[in-house]
This record gives structure tokens, sequence and C-alpha cells, in this order.
């Protein structure tokens, strides 16, 4: 799902009234040491794309989090989806190939499967580029509910560079927060929640 992979962002442009200088996007080069920076929690703060079906998610999503953790193999994460979806709490669990190669992540899911490149970052930020053909997409992650001034400005100013205006972002709200796994009640019930 584009919440999963809406993770890392960080991206060394600034918000000037004239159009700002693109740069290329680079993405993180994946070694042993890279995979455990991404584990964790991570909460999604907005995002844009172009490709319909992941256009149509967004559209519907009001908030959304992710846990990664290591999966059974090297290459392998497990990600849990919490989602707010209109008005319904939604957790799903799902898998991460990292193929090391070409430095992309593919998120392997029964509706669509989606790639993404993990963009250089800070350790507190999580900026994905999505990768769909001639489709721009890109996301912004945080290991809490804000980003920076700063951030978010990198962040709106690569969206413009990618041919996004500011209408076409999806900002989530924390007023839509789903409980976490470990917030949920001991039988695993919290009101509203589907698990999928």
């Amino acid at each position: 799902m584009l919440a999963s992979l809406a993770l890392l962002l960080g991206l060394p442009l600034a918000l000037a009234a004239e159009a700002p200088s693109c740069t290329p996007l680079v993405p993180v080069t994946f070694e042993n040491s890279s995979l455990p920076q991404i584990q964790g929690l991570w909460i999604y703060i907005a995002g844009a794309s172009k490709y319909p079906p992941h256009l149509e998610e967004l559209k519907g999503l009001k908030y959304a989090a992710f846990i990664i953790s290591q999966g059974n193999h090297e290459d392998e994460l497990n990600v849990t989806e919490i989602m707010r979806v209109n008005e319904t709490c939604v957790v799903k669990n799902s898998k991460i190939q990292v193929v090391r190669h070409n430095s992309t992540l593919v998120h392997v899911s029964e509706e669509v499967n989606s790639m993404a490149k993990l963009i250089q970052s800070d350790k507190d930020a999580l900026i994905l580029n999505i990768v769909h053909d001639e489709y721009a997409g890109l996301s912004i992650s945080a290991r809490t509910s804000n980003v920076s001034k700063e951030q978010m400005e990198e962040f709106k100013a690569q969206m413009h560079c990618l041919g996004f205006t500011e209408e076409e972002m999806f900002f989530m709200s924390e007023k839509d927060a789903c409980p976490l796994p470990e917030e949920m009640t001991e039988d695993g019930d919290t009101e509203k929640q589907q698990v999928e």
C-alpha cells in the first residue's frame, strides 16, 4: 500500500517564491546497516500520486501509520499498516521486498504491488519516491506526527518539482488517528477497527 511506501524524505531543497531549482532525488543505497534504521513506527504525514489506484486510495485515507520489522529473510520486511479509510480503522499486514541492486522497495499487496525508492534523509523522516511507469508519486512519513517546518518546505518544493500542485497533495490528520496495536484492548478489539 502507498502508506507503507510512503515512508522516506528530507530533500536538499528550499521552497522559494520563484520556481525551486530541482535537484535529482538520491535513493539510499541499501547496506546491512540501512534496513535496521527504517524499522519501527512511522506516521504518514503527506503524499501525492498521479497513479490512479494510489490516487483513489489517498482520497479516502484520513490517517495512516505503519510499523516496519525484520521479515523472515535478510531482504524482507514485515509491515503492519494502521489506517483510517473514510470512517473505519483498518489494520493490514504485508511484506516489503528489498531489491538491493537498484535500491528499490517492493510492497507486495493483494490490491496493487507498489515500488518505491527510499530517498536519503535524516533518521526521523522517511521519504519514498513512488516508482510506477510514467506516474509520479512522493510521500513523507516521520517518527512522530510532525515534521519540521524545513522538512515540510523541502517536501513541498520537491512535490512542485515533480509537477504536483498544493491541491494535489494529501495531508493526514492526527485527529483521525487510529489506535496502534499496543493501544488495542486485551482481546484485540478496538471500536470500528477491521483487521485484514
